[in-house]
């Protein structure tokens, strides 16, 4: 093979059965009967299963079904979310071309971008995709759109003959740059090329990413992680209750059906059935509040795992900024500046003298006007929108001059061209010829080292010192800045050859250009911050870029000198994994920057953060993003600018592009985690107190207080209803004031076992009190039980109100906050009564109705519940307060 005639068809096709296909990898469907089945894997569902068989086994058939069919109802709203939310890596292929011009023979031939393999030559034209990672062997003016790896965004300059640095070996220099190296995937921006294919399939660079996108995750959310802790403490709890309890009954002699009906009572009551239905709906909720604030989510649990995060590592280019190139400051030769506001394509920004008593209109409307005529990039208003076509550098003074009113198409109209020389990457410069004004006019724009070189003059400046204007470029640069010069030369007459007029210019000026931030997201960092959230910048562009954007935004707020603010490359993020991975992890733990990162180098610092014990969510938009955003704990892409593969990968999407909506996603995280602890508070508790019933009417001998199909009625009907309204509450009002919880932290913590003793000893005493004196009055078993499971209802309706706060008095919350609970209350309460009163049912429940007067007493007595829990409530505070 030599590199005119390409691969023979006979060598390709040897190569393409020993390579394979030039395609990428994709994640495995689990199925929706793999789905279904995986719902039962939980501690929870084994016991039920086990309650429902025994009480099969016990000719308790009715409780058997009820146990059954809610466990089917659980299992099947976990699958349709599940199922709904699982999506594989299948983006990326839209990345890659499917078709690609190649040599076969001495021949071009457009093949299937399948069939490329290692050794083929590819041919590269303007608005090609590259179809496999090549070797440059004939580049002319090929630039190469490479965000979707590096996160820049401006268009790599391609160099055959680029050669590296001969300290350090290739693999070792940045995606970025590798400039005589073309990926799969990216765009062709301009001129042509070709090269040789060295990579296919999963290993080219993007198929390094597809395959870390496609590997298994093994990241838990958040609500997750703490929901299956609890689950376990649960369980074993109840099992190690219901063996003391069955070694007791056995040792006492009581019947072994009656032992084993005890046991099937213990565990309805223990188990939160009501808990999955309701998270369920918890976060749906949350759901659709994060809509309303520009927050779409993919994966349901991802909705309270914003709220849980305490690290955000987000990606700077599109992200954190606006991912167009803005000019910032022009500065005039004699040192005359001015400052340029309005990011991106908002034209509304104004040019302002940074001195008041320096402004010279005259140079500063020639600057615009020669930036505007040396310049091959379009810019127009179409039905109001900004339409463009050309090179990010190019436009960014079209929208400068069209901020001074002067506009780009107006101005080319006004100066008429005769004559221009296009950019080219090895003059690092354009011209252009015209009629301006009365006189012929030389413009030349482009970087301030080219354009320098061919003045020897500049406006305002005596003498012809233009060394001070190389150094002030110098430090424009020093701050992040790209800077361009523009300068002009007045013609006698029309040349016959435009480049020999490029000489004796006279420097008019120049300009710094950035990728700003975004408006609002200064604001939104601080609020993070405050919030006790680390903010962490991300980027594959430049460090001294994303050092200087990273102290404006808050990141990075003391001295460049000092180590901890210093940005970290992927060069040393390397060498750091190359000696140990305490030595990455140490180094991660101290930064807030770090640039030219690629993107396995993105997943691996997501990695150590998780590892440390950080709640991580990632941002990002690009295809470099995908693998960090799939293994984070929550992913964040970008709407509008996202790429297929950075949304199908993430859990949450921004509608508006707008970082600052992640602070409204992590406050309604916050609200729903709150209210599903108050939901847990509420079953955990009662469902005690139906388990200190229990326990204390069979120590003393009493029959069962509450048979298995009553407490199932308890738990999933009455206060299931309750429940359902309690996760509607709104806002406590201090969720972006207190600190993310800690990652260890569980979601039965101390508070909350300290309300749930309190509030289930009181609920369970009263309630044997009250059996124990109706059986003790020789009143039935059925109506004493009539009797206590209609004040267990009315303790559950009491008790929702307690639950709507861990530490604000019920007397000072807003009563009608919540209209949905004060309407789940009374259709508990009334259904409840309804069952009493419906013949068939009531003979299931075992109940019938009761006289106003009783049923006035044992709200009384229900009513006092609230006291214990306010009693508590005022000396938790008081603890509280007294250690701040």
């Amino acid at each position: 093979m030599n590199n005119a005639s390409g691969l023979s068809q006979t060598e390709a096709q040897t190569r393409l059965q020993r390579y394979g296909l030039n395609q990428l990898p994709e994640a495995e469907y689990s199925g929706l009967f793999k789905i279904f089945v995986r719902q039962f894997k939980s501690p929870f569902i084994y016991v039920l299963l086990v309650a429902a068989i025994v009480s099969a086994g016990l000719g308790q058939l009715l409780n058997s079904v009820f146990i059954l069919v809610i466990l089917l109802l659980n299992a099947s709203i976990g699958s349709f979310q599940e199922y709904a939310a699982e999506r594989a890596a299948s983006g990326l292929k839209k990345m890659v071309p499917h078709r690609a011009t190649v040599l076969r023979d001495g021949k071009q031939v457009t093949i299937d971008s399948a069939e490329i393999v290692p050794g083929d030559i590819v041919l590269l034209a303007s608005g090609d995709k590259v179809a496999a990672d090549l070797r440059l062997t004939h580049t002319m003016e090929l630039e190469v759109d490479e965000s979707m790896l590096t996160g820049e965004s401006l268009a790599t300059i391609k160099d055959k003959n680029f050669t590296g640095d001969d300290n350090i070996s290739p693999e070792e220099i940045p995606l970025g740059d590798r400039l005589n190296l073309a990926y799969a995937g990216t765009v062709v921006l301009r001129g042509r090329g070709r090269g040789e294919v060295i990579a296919t399939g999963v290993d080219t660079e993007i198929g390094k990413i597809a395959t870390d996108v496609s590997a298994k995750d093994e990241t838990q959310p958040p609500l997750v992680q703490r929901i299956k802790q609890f689950t376990m403490r649960i369980t074993w709890s109840m099992l190690i209750l219901i063996a003391l309890i069955f070694i007791i009954t056995v040792a006492r002699g009581d019947d072994i059906s009656t032992v084993f009906l005890l046991g099937v009572a213990l565990a309805v009551s223990a188990i939160p059935e009501g808990l999955p239905v309701a998270i369920t709906i918890a976060l749906a909720i949350g759901m659709k509040r994060m809509a309303t604030v520009g927050v779409i989510i993919r994966n349901l649990v991802a909705v309270e795992s914003l709220g849980s995060c305490t690290y955000i590592a987000s990606d700077k280019t599109g992200t954190l900024t606006v991912n167009e190139l803005t000019i910032r400051h022009v500065m005039l030769a004699d040192g005359t500046s001015y400052s340029v506001s309005g990011e991106g394509m908002n034209m509304h920004g104004e040019i302002t003298p940074d001195e008041k008593d320096k402004d010279d209109q005259a140079s500063l409307n020639l600057l615009l006007s020669g930036s505007v005529l040396a310049n091959e990039a379009h810019l127009e208003n179409i039905d109001n929108n900004w339409v463009t076509h050309g090179d990010h550098v190019d436009i960014a003074f079209l929208v400068l001059i069209n901020k001074v009113g002067a506009g780009a198409i107006e101005t080319r109209k006004r100066y008429t061209e005769i004559s221009s020389i296009p950019y080219e990457s090895h003059n690092a410069y354009s011209a252009s010829i015209n009629r301006y004004e009365n006189n012929i006019e030389l413009f030349v724009k482009g970087s301030v080292e080219r354009v320098l070189s061919m003045c020897d003059r500049a406006i305002g400046v005596a003498g012809g010192k233009l060394y001070k204007i190389e150094r002030r470029a110098e430090r424009l640069a020093a701050q992040g800045f790209r800077v361009l010069a523009v300068a002009h030369r007045t013609l006698d007459k029309i040349p016959d050859n435009t480049k020999a007029c490029l000489e004796k210019l006279e420097f008019i000026g120049m300009v710094a250009m950035i990728d700003p931030l975004r408006p609002d997201v200064i604001d939104a960092v601080k609020q993070c911050r405050d919030g006790g959230i680390k903010v962490a910048m991300v980027t594959g562009d430049h460090p001294l870029t994303a050092q200087v954007l990273a102290k404006e935004l808050g990141i990075a707020r003391e001295s460049i000198s000092r180590l901890s603010d210093a940005a970290v490359t992927g060069k040393q993020l390397k060498a750091a994994k190359d000696t140990s991975d305490d030595t990455f992890d140490n180094l991660i733990a101290n930064r807030r920057v770090f640039a030219r990162v690629e993107p396995h180098q993105k997943m691996q610092i997501v990695e150590s953060l998780i590892n440390s014990g950080e709640f991580v969510a990632v941002t990002g938009d690009g295809v470099n993003d995908a693998p960090a955003l799939k293994h984070a704990h929550v992913g964040i892409a970008m709407g509008k600018r996202g790429s297929d593969v950075a949304r199908e990968n993430a859990d949450l999407i921004l509608t508006d592009d707008n970082f600052s909506s992640i602070v409204q996603g992590i406050k309604q995280g916050r609200i729903v985690y709150n209210n599903i602890r108050k939901v847990i508070f509420l079953l955990i508790s009662t469902g005690a107190a139906e388990i200190t019933l229990v326990i204390l009417s069979i120590l003393v001998g009493l029959p069962l207080p509450l048979m298995p199909l009553q407490l199932l009625w308890l738990n999933l009907v009455t206060n299931g209803i309750q429940d359902v309204a309690l996760v509607f509450e709104p806002e406590e009002g201090h969720e972006l004031q207190q600190p993310p919880r800690k990652p260890g932290e569980p979601i039965f913590n101390r508070l909350m076992l300290e309300r749930v003793i309190v509030n289930a000893i009181t609920m369970g005493c009263i309630a044997f009190a009250v059996f124990y004196w109706q059986i003790s009055k020789g009143v039935d078993e059925d109506n004493a039980r009539n009797i206590t499971l209609l004040l267990m209802v009315l303790f559950e309706n009491v008790h929702v109100f307690n639950s709507r706060s861990e530490t604000v008095s019920i007397f000072r919350q807003n009563f009608f906050g919540n209209p949905l609970l004060l309407f789940g209350m009374l259709a508990a309460q009334g259904i409840h009564i309804a069952a009493m009163h419906t013949p068939g049912l009531s003979s299931i429940l075992m109940v019938e109705p009761v006289s106003l007067s009783l049923w006035g007493q044992l709200l009384l007595i229900a009513l006092f519940l609230i006291v214990v829990d306010e009693l508590h409530k005022l000396w938790h505070n008081q603890i509280y307060n007294s250690h701040a």
